[in-house]
């Protein structure tokens, strides 16, 4: 997590009644009687029936199911292994992460369902999908490139509007490195 994203998230918990109209304890309790079981439907049942976003509700559920799996993220290698097992959607993760390490001041977010990156907020993310493909996010508009089409009920950052869905190492090419740096810029 990069600085800034420490600082937003302490101020987004500081802020959260004013923000929400319910402080974050209150939430918590709300949380705890949610039918959901898993983490998605869990956040989707918090837009749903309360309004609240990703963020916000990413933020309740963490405080009130501390120790489930999927919530803690403080064990990002063993999240990668268990997303990253088909050597083909991996070779694609490497060449795409390769790049993502070439720009400056970037953290990498690993999830149950992908691998992201930050520079002041999320600018990319992977994840693998099936039949040896992966799946890029990027904070561009999909007008960015061609290949692009919007990003829809993709399980990250709202921020990144574009995606495309990358066959082999060898589309990970120069419009690619463009994206990413265009993204990185954005964020």
């Amino acid at each position: 997590m990069s600085e800034w994203q420490r600082k937003w998230f302490a101020t987004g918990v500081a802020n959260f009644e004013k923000r929400t109209g319910k402080p974050i304890e209150e939430w918590v309790k709300i949380a705890r009687t949610c039918p959901e079981t898993k983490h998605r439907a869990r956040l989707k049942w918090f837009k749903d029936n309360h309004g609240l976003l990703q963020n916000s509700a990413s933020m309740v559920l963490r405080q009130a199911f501390p120790n489930e799996e999927g919530m803690a993220w403080d064990e990002p290698g063993k999240l990668r292994r268990a997303l990253w097992t088909d050597p083909a959607s991996t070779a694609i993760f490497e060449k795409v992460e390769q790049l993502v390490k070439a720009l400056p001041e970037i953290s990498n977010g690993q999830r149950k369902g992908y691998t992201s990156w930050s520079h002041k907020v999320q600018f990319a993310a992977v994840r693998p999908r099936p039949k040896g493909t992966a799946r890029l996010g990027l904070a561009v508009e999909p007008s960015a490139d061609p290949r692009l089409e919007p990003a829809k009920n993709e399980g990250w950052s709202e921020r990144l509007k574009a995606a495309v869905t990358l066959a082999s190492p060898a589309e990970v090419d120069a419009g690619i490195v463009a994206l990413l740096k265009q993204a990185w810029e954005r964020s």
